[in-house]
């Protein structure tokens, strides 16, 4: 695209009182108000001092600007430009969300996580973000390194991914017509082992997720994860709130053992639905094999921890460059990957409890999506501010699944950065009348259609309609 020479720029001042950059935030704002948030963080949270005056209207103002785009306390100046004070009551500025945060003790936190599960209870009634909850509802587990840059960030530290941050806890519920939402987080020391605090998390996630499906539904609740939550503490949570367990064992020489006791004709042959590239050999693998034994999980334990299941083992082959290429092996070698799972078989066979478990992958999405959003920096130097910014994040994210659900079509999948560029970063200019607003924006916007239907579903009743 190049520069029109018939009509060139040739000035630009920021003069205008009445345009505003992210018109998608008052639909957005108004689900928000429907779904509680507001009120939810004023009934609940409890912040000594004016630092916590009117928590309802900060915690709704850091939600505000992480979805239109902040990543930093400096960003939500971006709340308070133009027409902003004329859309909204009470745009906060920047230094005063910061010392809001800055006030809060962990019990202050956890007050947030009861606001975030209840908000997304309210998401849940007010939208379709999570269709499908009577069926068969999934539950990933996963832990991620935020890199953080300073020495005066509390808790940062080197943990599994050799890189110096805080550590990301999260769970995330999905359905078979439904993108993962989150439904419980944590915020945790850099240097901290990956189930450190999972056994609290998965009770949380469990009991949110109960108290959101329906009285009559039967489908499983599964919970997924990856081996470094296989563990009697967490998968014995899991089993206690009456869940399925769907996670990665590590390969000790009990897990070894069941497997050399698989007979060869027992493995059946599946196709990946997509290559899979194998880094240590450097080749494509398209093709692989499972089967599954009985196997108790932590037998040398009491017999009150001890868990009775399946072991599910996929193998491929094995297609590293042997020692000596000119020799022939007698016998096709396997590479193994095994995992752990209570799942009842008439629902899950060998073969979908195998695919079922690999699609756990899904919440590295989210990982990625925060990341690439309000978690691309966490912004305070103190670890409890940024355990309540990763909470307002998680709220932002869900909210902006939940909008995106309204709008329909493809973007009630898509990611945040998606959803932000199409229904949010909408630029408007309001114009007054009968002491009514209007937003007049721009003509020919390639999403309208999406932005109205999220409008309209979220507008108040007209005087007399109600």
């Amino acid at each position: 695209m190049r520069l029109s020479h018939t009509r060139p720029v040739g000035a630009a001042s920021f003069d205008e009182p009445n345009l505003v950059s992210a018109a998608g935030l008052v639909p957005v704002m108004r689900l928000a108000a429907d779904a509680g948030l507001d009120a939810l963080a004023g009934d609940l949270l409890s912040v000594p001092t004016d630092k916590g005056s009117n928590a309802g209207g900060k915690v709704s103002a850091l939600v505000a600007g992480m979805i239109a785009g902040a990543d930093s306390i400096d960003d939500l100046a971006l709340l308070r430009h133009g027409a902003m004070a004329r859309l909204f009551d009470r745009p906060y500025a920047p230094s005063t969300l910061g010392s809001f945060l800055r006030a809060f003790t962990f019990g202050h936190v956890r007050q947030l996580d009861a606001v975030a599960s209840r908000f997304l209870g309210g998401l849940v009634r007010h939208s379709q973000v999570l269709p499908g909850l009577g069926g068969t509802v999934l539950i990933d587990v996963d832990d991620s390194i935020v890199e953080v840059h300073g020495h005066a960030k509390q808790g940062a530290g080197f943990g599994y991914s050799g890189v110096r941050g805080l550590n990301m806890l999260l769970a995330t519920v999905s359905t078979a017509h439904a993108a993962p939402v989150i439904v419980a987080q944590r915020l945790r020391k850099g240097s901290c082992a990956s189930p450190r605090g999972a056994r609290r998390l998965v009770a949380d996630a469990l009991a949110t997720v109960r108290s959101l499906r329906p009285a009559e539904a039967t489908g499983q609740v599964l919970l997924r994860a990856d081996s470094a939550f296989y563990g009697s503490p967490t998968i014995g949570a899991a089993v206690r709130a009456g869940a399925r367990v769907s996670v990665t064992v590590r390969m000790d020489p009990k897990v070894k053992a069941a497997i050399a006791s698989i007979a060869e004709q027992a493995w059946t042959a599946i196709e990946y639905t997509d290559a899979v590239y194998d880094e240590q050999s450097g080749r494509w693998i398209s093709r692989a094999e499972v089967a599954e034994v009985p196997f108790t999980a932590f037998s040398t334990r009491k017999p009150a921890e001890q868990v009775a299941g399946r072991l599910v083992v996929r193998r491929i082959p094995d297609l590293n460059r042997p020692a000596n290429p000119d020799q022939a092996t007698l016998f096709q070698m396997w590479r193994f990957h095994a995992f752990f799972t209570t799942s009842d078989p008439a629902d899950l066979d060998t073969v979908a409890a195998d695919k079922t478990h690999r699609a756990h992958a899904i919440i590295e999405q989210i990982n990625a999506d925060l990341k690439n959003a309000a978690v691309a920096h966490l912004p305070s130097g103190k670890f409890t501010a940024n355990g309540a910014w990763l909470v307002c994040a998680v709220m932002a994210f869900n909210l902006t699944r939940a909008a995106g659900a309204i709008a329909g079509g493809r973007l009630a999948r898509a990611t945040t950065a998606t959803i932000r560029r199409t229904l949010i970063a909408v630029p408007a200019r309001a114009a007054s009348s009968a002491r009514r607003l209007t937003l007049h924006l721009p003509r020919h916007w390639p999403w309208q259609h999406a932005w109205t239907t999220l409008f309209l579903a979220c507008a108040p009743p007209r005087p007399g309609t109600a």
